[in-house]
């Protein structure tokens, strides 16, 4: 009787002891991250805009602290969304530009995102928005930590709709090649959007999903992901806000994305929830300046979206937190996108992943704490090439060749206009705190901290890579890859020895030389590992069959996807030879490769019924070396994507 009594005494003291320790752990807060699409530095409030109110968002600035130096890691979509939840570089966690329909790679499973990180410290998780990080099912929201998911897989623009509104028919233009876009809760397409009034409906169907989730878990810790279609063109507005702002159309679908900042904000207070809950504001790249009438501002700055100038990457973001953050607080330090996932793991106590990750906690800089600098350094990547580095004041942009929105006339209401060519042809050195404009280089002035940055563009090259000096990363990882079964075909050169005169892109280098002689065929996905990329050079590949064989048919495949700079060659010559040294052309085609053509296909060239005897099998393909004035890309290297050669 007496053990007993002691056993029961014992386990009160020591559920006493647990339930002391759990009422002094901080109550952890909730998180909801607001992620504009394509909105510029000046178009809100807080940051200068001027046609129109933001008052939702000012208040967050004004009761919370506002970033003036806070950069998306890359001014694009799906690489800036990718380097937002895993806390990396885009080029770390291998990806790139905006995925699509025919995309076949997506977010890693190993890779370890917010809503993975927070779901293990008890959060519920929803996203109510774009997500583009993958739109098969192995790469969707839900397969990634979310809880509930609402949203499209990738950008609105990305349908067979013209800019106009209007359907494509067959082949009209390059997005005739999209499928409807699809509308997903979950893990299914419940719906489709087809026209610019469907558009019109999203930003308040994702807001109705964001005040429901709230109220929904307003009892326990929660995480909401709220990134909006908007302000991406083609941009489109509900009938409660059309024409409210007299200013136009861009006008009015800011000001209902300020009246969703101002719902949510709404939804906390009414429940709450305000004070401990952080609300971060921020968006995944600048304006698409083109678009003139129909796009944003980036005022002061430098240039827009697609380019790594201060306009590109640097974006308006204001946090609050009532418990912690200051109102009214400004900070001048740099801070990244790719900071806020380590930022929310020291805020929660919850692990950093177990793989490589780039960003640094910046609460110190959010809570207003004297002399703090977590982050004085930072990349400016895009699509593989290192355009330039940071440190603190100081920028060191590399030469590069980049698409420009000066001396161009941007278009109106929903079309765009054509792209300037814009070129850095020696390193270009700019203090920003003194010239936000990126106008005075002074290169020559200060050859000392020219010299220092492009050490730390080096250190950045042996670490990420550089497509611009064909440099492989040594920290870079894969992205996911969608599994499915890929054509084999039997031929007589798979395996056999190949030799290919110019160097191919890193990026797409499939499994090397042999990709050509595998016997799997590529996809229309030029990422899918089974194409080789050549940037603005020729192709050309010898292949050795070991012994004279009897050759009835050749045949060599190429991509052409214009809208992704791929082009077909403009001459492809097949020879044979017995000895490797005298070679007899077979057969050549000839191509106007850089005729407008926006259909996405694998052509194939082949010989008629040879019946000759070799030992060797030559392709040589030409490449239209940059990409045609009619182009978006135009003055841009073209590429040339080639697949298997057959030999029969």
């Amino acid at each position: 009787m007496l053990n007993r009594n002691i056993k029961i005494i014992l386990i009160v003291i020591i559920v006493g002891f647990l339930n002391a320790c759990k009422s002094d752990k901080p109550e952890l807060p909730n998180i909801v991250i607001i992620f504009i699409d394509d909105l510029g530095y000046a178009d809100v409030g807080c940051f200068g805009a001027r046609d129109y109110e933001t008052p939702n968002i000012d208040r967050l600035a004004k009761e919370g602290v506002r970033f003036t130096n806070f950069y998306a890691s890359q001014a694009v979509c799906s690489a800036s969304r990718a380097s937002l939840l895993t806390g990396c570089y885009s080029e770390r966690v291998g990806i790139q530009g905006a995925l699509n329909s025919f995309s076949n790679i997506g977010i890693n499973p190993d890779e370890t995102l917010i809503p993975e990180m927070l779901k293990e410290e008890g959060y519920a998780t929803g996203i109510f928005g774009k997500w583009h990080l993958g739109h098969h099912q192995q790469f969707l929201p839900l397969k990634h930590g979310f809880d509930e998911y609402l949203g499209l897989p990738y950008s609105n623009d990305m349908w067979p709709v013209g800019f106009d509104g209007v359907p494509f028919k067959e082949t009209d233009g390059w997005k005739s090649n999209y499928p409807p876009l699809p509308l997903i809760e979950g893990m299914q397409i419940i719906d489709t959007i087809a026209t610019l009034d469907d558009q019109a409906k999203l930003t308040t169907l994702y807001t109705e999903k964001a005040v429901q989730f709230i109220e929904k878990h307003k009892s326990s810790p929660f995480f909401l992901y709220l990134p909006h279609s908007m302000v991406h063109v083609p941009i489109a507005v509900s009938d409660k806000f059309k024409g409210k702002s007299g200013k136009g159309l861009f006008a009015d679908v800011m000001m209902e994305l300020d009246w969703s900042v101002g719902e949510i904000l709404n939804t906390l207070e009414q429940n709450g929830l305000s004070d401990n809950t952080l609300v971060i504001f921020t968006s995944d790249n600048g304006p698409w300046l083109n678009f003139g009438n129909y796009a944003g501002l980036a005022y002061p700055l430098r240039e827009g979206k697609g380019n790594m100038w201060e306009g590109g990457p640097r974006v308006s973001t204001a946090m609050r937190w009532p418990e912690k953050i200051p109102a009214g607080l400004v900070c001048d330090n740099i801070a990244s996108s790719i900071d806020i996932l380590p930022t929310l793991a020291e805020i929660t106590d919850a692990p950093l992943p177990e793989l490589k990750i780039d960003g640094v906690s910046i609460l110190p800089l959010m809570t207003g704490e004297d002399d703090a600098v977590p982050r004085s350094q930072f990349y400016y990547y895009y699509g593989g090439d290192l355009i330039a580095v940071r440190k603190n004041n100081w920028k060191l942009v590399f030469p590069h060749k980049y698409r420009s929105y000066k001396n161009v006339e941007p278009g109106k209401d929903g079309f765009p206009g054509p792209y300037g060519k814009g070129i850095v042809s020696e390193m270009e050195l700019y203090h920003l705190k003194n010239d936000i404009g990126e106008t005075t280089n002074l290169a020559s002035q200060y050859p000392k901290i020219v010299e220092g940055l492009s050490i730390i563009g080096d250190s950045a090259r042996t670490d990420l890579g550089d497509r611009i000096k064909n440099i492989k990363g040594m920290g870079v990882r894969k992205p996911g890859r969608r599994e499915y079964e890929k054509t084999r075909v039997k031929h007589l050169a798979i395996n056999e020895a190949i030799t290919i005169k110019n160097n191919y892109s890193f990026q797409y280098a499939g499994s090397g030389d042999v990709t050509l002689v595998n016997g799997i065929l590529g996809s229309l996905d030029y990422k899918d590992e089974e194409w080789l990329g050549f940037e603005g050079t020729d192709f050309e590949a010898i292949i050795d069959l070991e012994n004279e064989t009897t050759i009835k048919m050749i045949k060599c495949s190429f991509l052409k996807n214009q809208n992704s700079w791929i082009f077909c060659p403009s001459k492809i010559d097949i020879s044979i030879s017995s000895d490797g040294k005298n070679y007899q052309l077979i057969k050549s085609f000839n191509e106007d490769a850089g005729m407008k053509d926006y259909a996405h296909e694998v052509v194939e060239y082949k010989t008629d019924i040879i019946n000759s005897t070799a030992r060797f099998v030559k392709i040589h393909a030409k490449n239209i070396g940059t990409c045609p004035e009619w182009h978006a890309g135009a003055g841009g290297k073209s590429w040339l994507f080639v697949d298997e050669i057959i030999v029969e």
